[in-house]
């Protein structure tokens, strides 16, 4: 690891504390905005964002000409309300998002090089980060422009990005909190120091 964050100072493990908070809570109300408006089933996501959702908006338009009528109707008269993304609105969340969601794997992947942690699992934490917006937006593309099978891959991103954030939001918060931190990894032992001591002074180190 390139730091430690078990042995930072208090003011770099609040920061980092607050930032995973916040990120936990937009994280939240993303996820709630998701079930308001694409759904979390393939069906869903392919109805939101390919081409059927936009034969079903058009269908919805009214007519050149109408007849104003008047009768009372339930709420399962209603029906479900449809939200579609088009090529043009998608066009644009790609374009404000995709730079939002590499900000926000940065981030967090500044906070997992901080982890005690092997090196293999840091690279894999950090490659589900940026893999996971590039799963969520290519799914909408491929569900667009392709077919609506392609669905499970926004799916799949959207659920890879959950799982980065509860991996990097957990360990970190273990380990600069509850985990009681061991010899710093930069601090030499005293043994060492005093075998170099002698070394210099031409004694021995036994």
């Amino acid at each position: 690891m390139l730091y430690d964050l078990r042995h930072s100072d208090l003011r770099v493990r609040w920061l980092v504390t607050l930032l995973l908070a916040t990120l936990g809570t937009s994280y939240l109300f993303g996820a709630w905005m998701v079930a308001l408006y694409a759904g979390f089933s393939p069906r869903k996501v392919a109805e939101t964002y390919g081409p059927a959702g936009e034969a079903v908006m058009a269908m919805q338009m009214p007519p050149d000409t109408t007849m104003v009528t008047e009768r009372p109707v339930s709420m399962a008269e209603m029906g479900e309300e449809m939200h579609h993304v088009d090529r043009d609105l998608l066009i644009q969340d790609t374009h404000v998002h995709m730079p939002m969601y590499a900000v926000i794997a940065a981030c967090l992947a500044v906070i997992a090089l901080g982890l005690a942690i092997p090196r293999w699992a840091g690279l894999a934490i950090i490659t589900v980060l940026f893999a996971a917006p590039w799963l969520d937006f290519a799914g909408m593309w491929l569900t667009k422009l392709a077919s609506p099978s392609f669905a499970i891959v926004t799916l799949a991103g959207g659920w890879a990005m959950a799982f980065g954030y509860t991996i990097v939001a957990a360990l970190a918060t273990y380990q600069m909190w509850w985990r009681k931190p061991g010899p710093h990894p930069l601090t030499p032992s005293p043994r060492g120091g005093e075998g170099e001591r002698n070394r210099r002074s031409g004694g021995s180190t036994l």
